[in-house]
């Protein structure tokens, strides 16, 4: 029979281990969240050079690469807002859902949150207007993985996507700039198995063969665009990074005209690269996502957030 004493003791160094445990775990976390601020500040500071001088015009950088069976693209750019501002805005679901609708190909963005995760659901589809019911469903779980007084972390993961693409990863990383600026990072990445790489090649050999991205390949003597499945992703991400400065400009307009600030913003900003980004008119885009607003709004209000 063990004692009380006995009982104490173990008690008592079940305790200490815990908060020991505790300490470590808090420990790395935090180890992790500030070697994740410095390694973008180590960024910023090889890309400015880049980032001050490019075929953008604007303060941004972008990477691809492509395997065999993923692609991933970099995006890495300036905001000419404090910092507090941009972790405010940008860790919210609710904000995500005005963001990721500019995209022209997603038709509507709904969040529902329980006690164990936030989950968005991306409705994509053509360019032309479509009601979520007629486009494809991408399921994102949507975390906050750091939100520090210098640093922000977020991460949107899923698992399968449309046509047998699975691995949807959308990452954000921002940390603060002397001056009140804010240095983001935006990544997206997924995979496609056999079927979507067949799909994949017949619409790049057809539809959708004279599309390009924005990285130039080739020798010096006769540079091109980048096509095919690359070039896709740097478009989309594109769109989706240009929808973050555009939801972020809107946000000095008072809430009942932001809406409609953000879409003239975000047609505009997109404007500006019409090789890669264009594909209608100013005054079409701007009906179609009006009407997919209504109909997301009904959607949202169907699951109870």
């Amino acid at each position: 029979m063990v004692g009380p004493k006995r009982i104490s003791r173990v008690r008592l160094f079940a305790c200490v281990l815990l908060v020991i445990l505790f300490c470590c775990t808090f420990a790395r976390a935090a180890e992790t969240e500030s070697s994740g601020g410095r390694a973008l500040l180590a960024k910023h500071s090889l890309l400015k050079a880049k980032l001050d001088k490019n075929q953008f015009g604007a303060p941004i950088y972008l990477e691809s690469l492509e395997g065999q069976d993923s692609v991933r693209v970099d995006m890495y750019g300036i905001f000419h807002y404090p910092f507090e501002a941009v972790r405010e805005a940008l860790q919210s679901p609710t904000a995500w859902c005005d963001i990721t609708p500019l995209h022209i190909n997603i038709k509507a963005c709904v969040y529902k949150t329980t006690k164990q995760q936030t989950q968005l659901t991306l409705y994509s589809g053509r360019k032309y207007f479509q009601p979520p019911s007629d486009a494809y469903p991408l399921k994102l779980a949507f975390r906050v993985a750091s939100s520090q007084p210098d640093y922000l972390e977020l991460a949107l993961v899923g698992e399968e996507g449309p046509f047998g693409t699975k691995d949807h990863r959308i990452g954000v990383q921002a940390v603060p700039l002397e001056g009140q600026g804010t240095f983001l990072h935006f990544s997206y990445t997924y995979s496609h198995g056999t079927m979507a790489r067949m799909a994949i090649k017949t619409y790049f050999a057809t539809l959708g063969r004279d599309k390009v991205g924005f990285t130039l390949v080739g020798d010096d003597g006769k540079q091109t665009y980048i096509d095919g499945v690359r070039g896709a992703v740097e478009r989309n991400t594109m769109r989706y990074y240009l929808a973050l400065q555009t939801y972020l400009d809107a946000l000095k307009y008072p809430e009942g005209q932001r809406f409609e600030q953000r879409l003239n913003r975000w047609y505009d900003l997109t404007a500006k690269y019409p090789r890669q980004l264009k594909e209608i008119d100013k005054a079409a885009y701007l009906s179609n996502k009006k009407m997919e607003r209504a109909q997301q709004e009904a959607l949202q209000a169907k699951q109870g957030n």
